[in-house]
């Protein structure tokens, strides 16, 4: 099976080159139909510090005042694609003086001498798709006082990977990568003079694939919301195009934004955040209100999960549990082990996180982010509740595919006696240890206080069995486990009443007190945020819970309660710190 998938994907590869060449030999586009509108957004301190040399692309930092981009020497393969999708203009045009115009065309006209005629690491399906995006949205920016030579070489250039996606689209992986393609196809052939053909089988394909990849709960396969976010994104960006230019969006287009509105609601913390699961982050800065304010649609979220998440919120404070088990097969590529993981924010204030994606910052960041200590759960022996194995391709990068997962996990949203209860297990240590985890979670209507009871069981008598072999095998001393409550790096902790509590200080002027019952050691350990834009991971405090399980049940309860003297409401002046990019 491996050898036939490289087999294909080499295949692939094989084609995506010739038709990047084939693409070369189109008769260009002349102009546009309509002036297409920027929709994107950007970061100015980012555009700031690439206009001065300094190149932050995938955690790697290079220094190159003056320098072409493509004389960079890329330092993996993920920063040879984030170069190559042209994202960066975004933040260039949201600088948009002198400055930053005249080095975005000279890296865009030098892209083009090199790499027009189909040559390059930037030819798949997902890279030009996101690359004419970019080049369509920013084409004022771009354009301004270019010599007539350099508006035809865009214009050929833009018609040829307009060509490259209307012939490999479908060869794309489904998901992101495909609607990237498809909406740069949508975007181009509504936009350009000589592409109009291109745009009606493109919009079919379009929805077609919100048919296939949105599912009626308005959830995506990856379960990533950061990427169910980009999805709608650029399912809004198609549309409100396709709508410019006089046309109708396909029925099942329109119906998947409907759908995804509801279930990005259920994944925004209190701050305005989502919830950092499976890959994702909290989103690029202002996006989801954009997209939120952008989607027309007024669908409230839904009762139930949401993608596989359940959410808690009362008064300021808000939870997003992980409820379900982890996408399997080629949806797991960026998955994690994070089956009943939790997150709390308090009013604009994240208290208790997960270490996020270690993407940006290496190969071993990111497997260590996608096991089960990096996430705020139980962890039975060291051992993460699904396991890493096999590889897939994603474009240019290989990834490991999340296997052993889950695969019951039962859970039970209902009213406790004075607020709202989260009931929740999972199987993911029966085979290895004969044990089921389970975590009931309570938090109150005032949203002072969160009750949470985490439980080590072994049901039957085959689980029961396991769990002896286990207990043999520690010579009787217990089979280990540890409870994680990593915090956010702005959270200041202290360990009060002779080290049976913790309290925690938000920047807000809240305070936190962490409490627990049970047979079992607490420490205040160091742990890692790991934060997409950062030039390093953020150094932070985890709270840890540590026992042995000696019998077929064990128990551990603990709390968390704002301390009495915490106001009911909070006037939160406390400004964040600026963005250090190279932080």
């Amino acid at each position: 099976m491996f050898r036939l998938d490289a087999a294909r994907r080499a295949q692939a590869r094989f084609l995506d080159r010739v038709h990047a060449r084939l693409s070369a030999r189109v008769k260009p586009a002349t102009a546009f139909v309509g002036q297409p509108e920027p929709r994107t957004l950007g970061s100015y301190a980012r555009g700031r510090q690439l206009t001065a040399g300094n190149l932050l692309f995938a955690g790697h930092l290079v220094e190159a005042p003056g320098a072409i981009l493509w004389d960079i020497t890329p330092p993996d393969d993920v920063f040879l694609e984030e170069i190559h999708g042209f994202v960066w203009l975004d933040d260039m045009a949201s600088v948009g003086d002198a400055a930053a115009r005249k080095t975005a065309q000279n890296w865009l006209f030098e892209w083009i001498a090199r790499y027009g005629n189909g040559s390059g690491p930037g030819w798949t399906p997902e890279l030009a798709g996101r690359r004419v995006i970019r080049w369509l949205h920013h084409a004022i920016f771009v354009l301004g006082g270019c010599t007539p030579e350099q508006s035809r070489a865009f214009f050929r250039s833009i018609a040829q990977q307009t060509i490259f996606l209307n012939r490999r689209w479908h060869s794309s992986t489904p998901g992101l990568p495909r609607f990237e393609a498809l909406t740069g196809l949508v975007s181009a052939g509504l936009s350009l003079q000589g592409m109009e053909s291109l745009a009606d089988p493109a919009i079919r394909g379009l929805g077609q694939e919100c048919a296939r990849q949105v599912n009626e709960a308005g959830g995506i396969p990856t379960r990533n919301p950061e990427e169910l976010l980009e999805v709608c994104t650029l399912l809004i960006w198609a549309r409100d195009a396709v709508q410019d230019a006089g046309r109708s969006a396909e029925m099942q287009h329109l119906q998947a934004i409907t759908r995804i509105v509801p279930t990005l609601r259920a994944l925004r913390h209190a701050d305005g955040g989502l919830a950092r699961f499976h890959g994702g982050g909290r989103g690029a800065e202002g996006r989801l209100d954009a997209a939120l304010a952008a989607a027309g649609t007024k669908a409230q979220a839904a009762k139930g999960l949401a993608m596989g998440f359940a959410r808690l919120s009362a008064g300021r404070t808000s939870i997003v549990i992980d409820a379900s088990a982890p996408p399997g097969g080629q949806a797991s590529i960026n998955a994690h082990a994070s089956t009943l993981a939790f997150e709390v924010t308090s009013g604009r204030r994240p208290l208790i996180v997960n270490c996020g994606t270690g993407a940006t910052f290496g190969e071993d960041w990111r497997r260590a982010g996608r096991a089960t200590p990096s996430h705020s759960t139980l962890c039975l022996d060291g051992f993460s509740s699904s396991r890493l194995g096999s590889t897939a391709r994603i474009g240019p990068v290989e990834r490991e595919l999340l296997e052993d997962i889950p695969k019951g996990v039962p859970v039970e949203l209902s009213r406790a006696t004075d607020g709202v209860r989260f009931e929740g297990g999972h199987d993911g240590y029966l085979k290895s240890h004969g044990m089921t985890h389970a975590r009931i979670l309570e938090l109150t209507f005032d949203g002072r206080g969160i009750v949470g009871e985490d439980l080590l069981v072994s049901l039957d008598k085959q689980s029961k069995a396991r769990f002896d072999e286990r207990l043999e095998e520690s010579r009787l001393a217990g089979v280990p486990f540890d409870i994680r409550f990593h915090l956010h790096p702005e959270v200041d902790t202290a360990i009060d009443m002779n080290g049976t509590a913790v309290s925690m200080a938000l920047r807000s002027g809240e305070i936190w007190v962490f409490r627990y019952d049970g047979h079992c050691s607490m420490s205040l350990e160091p742990s890692v945020y790991l934060e997409k834009g950062r030039l390093r991971p953020r150094a932070t405090k985890q709270i840890v819970l540590s026992a042995r399980a000696m019998e077929y049940a064990t128990r551990v309860r603990w709390s968390l309660a704002k301390a009495q003297e915490t106001a009911i409401a909070v006037r939160d002046l406390v400004q964040d710190d600026a963005t250090e990019l190279l932080n």
